[in-house]
């Protein structure tokens, strides 16, 4: 604001204080900044996130505009060029400013209408300079001071932790009284209808009359909508809303296609026009989704239906874009969006909301049998191999490859290529479409389904760009075909990883390699006719299931539409999961039932940290039975649930490294320590495997399930849940995968709190005052170092246990070789047998 308002101010009607080029990188460089910072404290006020972005978004559009007036791009005018994005911002911040009114907040509402009027008057200055241009100025005045008063406060409050607040700030009380919201709150839809009243505006103007037609001084704005409607759609994702983030991929895509268009008619002079395939299967995708929009609210499936409306327009019309008819629906879609926005805002925060028709498909479903709505639990969306906090991207990533399917059926023989809509339409839909829900599924641990649509993502990217965009006709032939054997050859081991997953998975790479047969077969100028156009409908048929399926799946618990079961099936794959009880960690009774460890079972658990794989120490047969299955050249380390579980070796330990113990635990901090003491356990044997002769890993979990699970069964002896060399196991999914039927149960608890190990702390030296450290985990050294320091202060001062009658003078064996373990929090490799003592079974 203080850029524009300086910027405002000197400038006049002759010449900008500031350079446009300058002015436009300074505008994206905030843009950005502002992006970021309300990206990382989503958990904000759903106004202040709507706020944020929608302001990010109009500097970002703004700031393209002025790059290319600068560089003297746009021979149209720049009023031409900025009055269509300014006119939708200002009636967007205006509505947010009402909502902010109505929900009591009044720093927000005070900024929506600065900047509203700002822009108002950005309008007016378009005309007339020096009108528009002072009044804009002073504007942008009262934001910077409202914004450096509010904003210093907000500094002050957390600098002072809360002693200290400005007048009017109310930040004690939106501390206190601020609730939590779950992962069903989905705060960036707002945005996204920003950016369709944004794009809607560009359209409807020239039907309107306020600008000539659509030239290249409006692509910032289609664009910008475009990627903001993409990390909309992400956003969607973190929020588990499915319905929302495949709307707004699928409206990216228009937007992108939208800029395209008029990017063209610069370029070649021509208007370019699209083909009746891809518009009429975009209509039916977004008719499909509309109809499962039914389950939000119905209000949602008329909205739907508006774009359902405008890609049948698109179809009617072939220079869709530049043609009365689609630009009308656009105007519609301009106030369709301008209701949704207000709606959208105003129910999120009001007590009495209004009615939008959500709950209708519920109450139509309790009323009959056949249907059952999927509950929204956690374990709706729960990841695979990893932990993620996104649903699941595959409704989207197979409708992408509905519509780049589609959309190079159509043929360019005669044409510039450039002017028939398949450029955007393949490599936004087919290629960064699929790669971001490629990253998705990566994220959500689908190892197969990412390299899918990652591979198909850069295979319609680069077959777009190659056929459609220009190039084709000078590489045609044997480079073109090497590219394309390539992959074909990384496509027919995603087919036969198919084979492992399920029927309609093989079926899908399958054809997708027919496709890229074709490709070939083009490549060498040896194509059957009609051989291309039936694969790609045959794909786009069965991506279209795939569509329907998930999307069905996912709303539904039953029916399910089926997919098959795999091809191929190996013993032990994931067999976890039917072979052995996997029970929720949360509830009382699962921790009792794991406690089958009592009869010499193995379980997989979840901890502060990873989920490791854990026997009880009293069962000797247990311990082995773990060592064989998982962790044969890896020593097991000693986990207890309190202090108490050691008293019959108290006299055995030092009383500092006993203070410090009882100082440090429970934590994620793990103690190597002298183990003569061990064979108390009863252990015979079986006591090898856990830790060396000379020392053990011990520790005291600062999780309730594992000390729950501890106190009922014992110490236990922990191993890590992952084979050597594998990554950390930090999802009870990735224990069912590893492990297979090897365990007798699995305690499940969603992903893991921490992916960092314990710190691993070296205690065999405490009685000459010493500790090291083997590994710096979650706990900082300089926590560990405070911890030890407090205590032998107070041994210095003869603040010593009473329950110790003299100090431990026997000088300890030296470590002799560490290995690290991040999952067991051991370390410690074997020497030398260790030396019997009596022993003692312990039940406890």
């Amino acid at each position: 604001s203080l850029l524009l308002l300086v910027n405002n101010y000197g400038s006049s009607s002759a010449k900008p204080l500031i350079p446009y080029t300058s002015l436009g990188v300074l505008l994206l460089i905030i843009s950005a900044l502002l992006a970021y910072a309300v990206r990382r404290s989503l958990s904000n006020s759903f106004i202040f996130v709507s706020l944020c972005l929608t302001v990010s978004a109009l500097w970002c559009g703004s700031g393209l505009i002025y790059i290319l007036e600068g560089e003297a791009v746009i021979v149209e005018g720049l009023r031409n060029a900025l009055v269509p994005g300014l006119a939708a911002f200002t009636l967007a911040l205006f509505i947010i400013c009402i909502v902010a009114v109505l929900q009591r907040e009044v720093v927000y509402s005070f900024i929506a209408l600065a900047i509203c009027l700002a822009c108002a008057h950005q309008i007016a200055g378009l005309a007339d300079a020096a009108f528009g241009q002072s009044a804009t100025a002073a504007c942008y005045l009262l934001v910077c001071f409202v914004g450096a008063y509010f904003g210093s406060g907000r500094l002050l409050f957390y600098i002072t932790r809360g002693k200290l607040q400005l007048p009017g700030m109310g930040l004690k009380n939106k501390v206190n009284s601020k609730v939590a919201q779950g992962q069903e709150a989905n705060d960036v839809v707002p945005v996204g209808l920003v950016m369709n009243l944004l794009s809607a505006s560009v359209l409807a103007c020239p039907l309107l009359g306020v600008v000539p037609q659509l030239f290249v001084g409006h692509v910032p704005w289609l664009w910008t909508a475009g990627v903001f409607q993409l990390g909309v759609c992400v956003l969607s994702y973190r929020s588990m809303d499915i319905l929302a983030a495949t709307f707004y991929g699928f409206t990216a895509i228009l937007k992108f296609s939208e800029g395209y268009s008029a990017l063209v008619k610069d370029l070649t002079h021509q208007e370019p026009y699209s083909p009746v395939p891809f518009p009429t299967v975009f209509a039916i995708l977004f008719f499909v989704l509309a109809v499962f929009s039914v389950q939000r609210s119905l209000l949602d499936v008329f909205y739907g239906l508006f774009f359902v409306a405008y890609c049948i327009a698109i179809a009617a019309q072939p220079r869709g874009f530049f043609q009365g008819g689609t630009q009308g629906v656009e105007a519609a879609i301009f106030v369709a969006s301008a209701i949704m926005l207000m709606v959208t805002l105003y129910n999120k925060g009001a007590q009495k909301k209004i009615p939008t028709g959500d709950g209708l498909l519920k109450n139509l479903l309790s009323r009959g049998g056949k249907f059952t709505l999927r509950s929204q639990d956690k374990d709706l969306h729960a990841p695979y191999l990893g932990y993620s906090k996104y649903a699941d991207a595959e409704v989207l990533a197979h409708g992408c490859s509905v519509l780049a399917a589609f959309a190079i059926t159509a043929s360019t023989a005669g044409q510039n290529p450039l002017t028939v809509l398949i450029l955007p339409w393949a490599v936004v839909s087919g290629g960064v479409l699929q790669l971001l829900c490629g990253s998705v599924a990566y994220a959500r641990g689908k190892t197969l389904e990412s390299t899918a649509f990652i591979l198909y993502g850069f295979m319609w990217t680069v077959w777009g760009l190659t056929r459609f965009g220009g190039l084709y006709g000078d590489v045609r032939g044997f480079q073109v075909s090497v590219g394309i054997i390539s992959f074909m050859l990384f496509n027919v081991l995603v087919t036969i990883g198919a084979m492992f997953l399920n029927l309609a998975w093989f079926i899908y790479a399958l054809t997708f390699e027919l496709i890229l047969i074709s490709f070939l077969l083009d490549a060498v100028d040896a194509l059957p006719y009609g051989y291309d156009i039936g694969v790609t409908i045959i794909f786009g048929l069965v991506s279209f299931y795939f569509f329907l399926a998930n999307l069905f799946n996912t709303i539904f618990e039953t029916p399910q539409l089926p997919f098959g079961d795999p091809l191929i099936k190996l013993r032990g794959f994931g067999g976890g999961r039917d072979s052995c009880p996997h029970l929720p960690a949360r509830k009382a009774t699962s921790v009792h039932q794991i406690a089958i460890m009592k009869n010499g079972g193995i379980c997989g658990m979840p901890t502060d940290t990873v989920y490791v794989l854990v026997a009880a120490c009293n069962r000797p047969e247990a311990v082995e039975k773990a060592v064989k299955k998982q962790a044969q050249e890896r020593p097991m380390s000693l986990w207890i649930s309190s202090l108490k579980q050691l008293e019959p070796v108290r006299s055995q330990i030092n009383p500092v490294l006993w203070d410090f113990m009882e100082a440090a635990w429970p934590s994620s901090i793990s103690m190597v320590i002298p183990r003569p003491w061990m064979e108390f356990f009863g252990l015979a044997d079986s006591s090898k495997y856990i830790g060396t002769p000379q020392s053990i890993a011990i520790r005291i979990p600062d999780c309730t399930v594992a000390t729950h699970l501890i106190s009922l069964v014992g110490p236990i002896a922990v191993t890590s849940a992952n084979p050597t060399g594998e990554a950390d196991t930090t999802h009870h999914n990735q224990v069912y995968a590893k492990l297979g039927d090897k365990v007798n149960g699995v305690l499940c608890d969603g992903p893991s709190p921490e992916n960092i190990a314990s710190t691993v702390v070296d205690c065999t030296k405490v009685d000459s005052g010493q500790i090291g450290f083997f590994r710096v985990g979650l706990i900082p050294k300089s926590k560990v170092l405070q911890i030890f320091e407090e205590i032998q202060m107070r041994h210095r001062h003869g603040q010593v246990n009473e329950a110790f009658e003299g100090d431990f003078t026997e000088t300890q064996t030296e470590l002799t070789q560490i290995i690290r373990d991040p999952e067991t929090d051991s370390g410690l490799s074997q020497q030398t047998p260790a030396e019997s003592l009596s022993s003692l079974e312990l039940s406890q």
